[in-house]
């Protein structure tokens, strides 16, 4: 059934061939879609996602479930029949893909355990703790810049240096190079097609070569920083082989600053859109905990989480899903979910209980979320502080969204404010 039959109930097309899942117009708005998949079809079959077909599990307690559930593994080799691997999409079988797969994020346990114990240590919620004042430092800093024109944009001025900058100086890669990362991230991220992975390749190459430039450096001159912490990390005698490396600090680099562009603008846009919840926590700014957990549930930087591979044929709320096949638990679909969450399209920011999904559940929970909730209520907080009297520059039909199935986020938000 097409995207106008699905939701007007006339039946025209089939729903792969009329919905670019990720796509920047779908990412612009997909919730009455997800609230049709919970109410008509929780677990749904789609023919294109991450280039090939899938499963999408859009209710919160399936959602949940399929998160913690050791039948839905990470890495597709744990989980499909030879016949099966030597069918996926070419770009899986691509070299410098493949290179990048050693990390965390797409291993199963054991391996899993052992990748993210040599990482853990840097994101203690105390050491998160005493990065505050650089946080909050650097959030006026880049303020201060754009203080005196009355207008900025909030994605290329604020939400994406302030992450990128604290993620590079935490591994020790120059502040300077966060545009190429960023730039090279946002090709592998925004990836819908065969297209996109065509296009995304000399990202990745240079994003691996940079990576092992600097670590490198850091054999040979090592620093104070976690790219050389991790050059030498041992844990009961192990350490991480050369591809681990590169793909450890590729994924920390990636992930540790473009889930927060995207919490950021999509919580000052969300702001913005509803300004009496706006002036309640410029009001009042020690509300600003629960007022992002809600920004969090609201307008999910994550909208899918990274592809599961059913190990065994599994039964998810009565839909047989067969072993090999790739599952996407869509977060953002399940953080709507009116059966959790009593009135879900509704912002509240004083939201008690909320336990939405941004983060994931089970062993794959987000290393990175007390950095990311830190970064997310200093930066929300010092922009109403600073700017009070905030707004949209644009109409709201003008801003743009990025493309790709797993974030979502804006390409850009211009707004205006007083100056001096």
């Amino acid at each position: 059934m097409g995207l106008l039959s699905f939701l007007t109930g006339k039946r025209r097309t089939p729903l792969r061939d009329a919905v670019h899942l990720g796509s920047a117009a779908f990412n612009a708005n997909p919730y009455p879609f997800y609230a049709r998949l919970r109410a008509q079809s929780p677990i749904h079959r789609v023919g294109r996602f991450l280039g090939q077909e899938a499963w999408l599990v859009t209710r919160y307690d399936d959602a949940s479930a399929v998160l913690k559930d050791e039948r839905f593994v990470k890495e597709a080799a744990n989980a499909m029949t030879p016949e099966q691997l030597a069918g996926q999409p070419w770009f899986r079988k691509v070299k410098v893909f493949q290179s990048l797969q050693h990390n965390m994020l797409n291993q199963d346990p054991p391996a899993h355990a052992r990748l993210r114990t040599l990482v853990n240590a840097a994101f203690t919620p105390r050491l998160i703790g005493l990065m505050r004042e650089r946080i909050q430092a650097l959030a006026d800093k880049l303020l201060d810049k754009v203080q005196d024109r009355g207008r900025m944009d909030v994605i290329r001025d604020y939400a994406l240096p302030l992450p990128a900058t604290i993620i590079a100086e935490m591994l020790g890669v120059p502040p300077a190079d966060r545009h190429r990362f960023h730039r090279w991230s946002n090709a592998m991220i925004a990836i819908s097609s065969s297209w996109g992975v065509l296009k995304a390749i000399p990202n990745v190459w240079a994003l691996t070569r940079y990576i092992r430039k600097i670590i490198k450096m850091r054999r040979v001159d090592p620093q104070d920083d976690l790219v050389s912490a991790l050059a030498r990390a041992e844990d009961a005698g192990d350490r991480l082989s050369e591809d681990e490396l590169v793909a450890m600090v590729a994924l920390l680099l990636v992930a540790g600053h473009e889930t927060t562009v995207n919490l950021i603008g999509n919580g000052t846009l969300t702001l913005l859109e509803h300004p009496a919840q706006m002036e309640q926590l410029r009001s009042n700014p020690a509300l600003i905990k629960p007022a992002l957990e809600e920004l969090l549930r609201y307008s999910s930087p994550v909208a899918t989480a990274t592809e599961r591979y059913a190990r065994e044929d599994v039964t998810v709320a009565g839909i047989n899903i067969p072993r090999g096949e790739l599952v996407g638990v869509v977060l953002a679909s399940a953080n709507r979910d009116e059966r959790q969450f009593p009135n879900p399209d509704s912002l509240d920011l004083t939201r008690e209980p909320n336990r939405h999904l941004s983060f994931g559940v089970g062993n794959h929970f987000c290393l990175g979320a007390s950095l990311a909730r830190l970064e997310g209520q200093i930066a929300v907080n010092t922009l109403l502080r600073r700017f009070p009297d905030l707004r949209l520059a644009v109409t709201p039909g003008a801003l743009r969204w990025r493309p790709g199935p797993l974030l979502r986020g804006l390409e850009s938000l211009p707004v205006a404010f007083c100056s001096g």
